[in-house]
């Protein structure tokens, strides 16, 4: 297989996950948890999937200080200078920015892809292509470029892209609106339409333009990270960084390049795709056993049961009767018994009244 050595890839893992608590925690967030017994984290299988892509060592993973040692434990063939350990937790885009001039100052024509580290791929070919059909196409131009996938119900829990204009490249349009967790009526409206898209929050661009895009976007920046690109040595570089960094706008790629932007297209892709954000749109990618339950990786016997999903510890054992629709998670100390339409935000109450009632540890 040949790589192009201008492409690279910025794997984004410093999220903290609080939406699939209690399986999700603040020390050990879903990424870095072997969540479907695979062998394999889903930071793990992000990587492999990119690797089989483009050059390994044109890979970086970003995250914070406090998961800066699952990512040295889990990828240990990742080199140092690969791993972005932001000085402080800014959200997605300045960590992009950031490490989009670390690449521009390796390679003048790179092409990047941005990845959440959390994501489910079905067709791993067809995600290939895709990924290489829009590396190429922003190869060629300077726009901004997501990923999307057609709905398959109406997901409350997504952003939905609307499609606007055609291009010459067949399956790319430029965005016409973008709508983040729109309410359950609106969603089913959209996926009803045909004009809507599902965001996996997948960007490409090059590097050139990724650079004038935030300059752009974030006009009132109180730094341009641009002077990194010809700041020497190392050192005065890492205390630029740090100096600076905490000025950045809590900004994500999401609000950045479908809010603030216009000249931002997306691609229809094909390959089936799942964020493996919330508990409720795991049910809905994972395979369903009998009476529409799921079980993952667990011990579980079950009677009377209906559209549930489970998840228990290893070495526990599971006994449930007369159970519908419900999330049942258990991690550590912390059990959940939770009704699962629409669980994201009442696991968000939970988890902020668990903190303040029992403090962190449980969170």
């Amino acid at each position: 297989m040949e790589f192009s050595n201008s492409n690279y890839c910025i794997i984004l893992a410093g999220g903290r996950g609080k939406r699939l608590w209690p399986s999700s925690r603040m020390e050990r967030p879903k990424q870095f948890v072997d969540f479907f017994g695979t062998g394999r984290t889903q930071l793990q299988s992000t990587y492999d999937r990119i690797a089989g892509i483009l050059p390994k060592e044109n890979i970086f993973v970003c995250t914070c200080k406090e998961y800066e040692h699952w990512v040295r434990e889990q990828l240990p063939e990742l080199p140092e200078k690969r791993i972005m350990t932001e000085p402080v937790n800014r959200n997605t885009a300045p960590s992009v920015a950031w490490v989009g001039v670390c690449i521009h100052r390796e390679c003048a024509d790179a092409r990047i892809l941005v990845i959440p580290s959390d994501q489910f791929i079905i067709n791993e070919e067809a995600f290939r292509r895709n990924v290489l059909d829009g590396l190429k196409f922003v190869s060629e131009n300077n726009i901004m470029l997501t990923m999307g996938i057609k709905p398959s119900r109406p997901e409350p829990g997504y952003g939905y892209i609307q499609i606007g204009e055609p291009t010459l490249f067949s399956g790319i349009n430029k965005v016409q609106s973008f709508t983040e967790k729109p309410e359950r009526e609106f969603a089913r409206m959209f996926m009803e339409s045909g004009e809507f898209l599902w965001n996996t929050g997948m960007f490409l661009a090059n590097v050139t333009y990724l650079r004038d895009f935030f300059l752009e976007v974030i006009k009132d920046m109180p730094y341009r990270m641009a002077n990194l690109l010809t700041m020497e040595p190392e050192e005065a570089r890492q205390q630029y960084v740090a100096t600076h960094y905490p000025s950045y706008p809590n900004l994500s790629m999401d609000k950045a390049a479908l809010e603030m932007s216009e000249n931002v297209f997306v691609m229809q892709c094909d390959f089936g795709w799942a964020d493996l954000g919330t508990w409720h749109a795991i049910y809905e990618c994972m395979q369903k056993q009998e009476n529409d339950n799921v079980v993952i990786d667990s011990e579980v016997m079950m009677e009377d049961s209906k559209g549930n999903i489970i998840k228990l510890p290893k070495g526990h054992v599971g006994v449930i009767n007369g159970l519908e629709g419900y999330i049942v998670a258990e991690e550590g100390d912390v059990l959940l018994i939770c009704k699962k339409s629409d669980s994201s935000s009442l696991i968000r109450k939970y988890v902020n009244e668990i903190g303040i009632r029992y403090g962190e540890k449980y969170i």
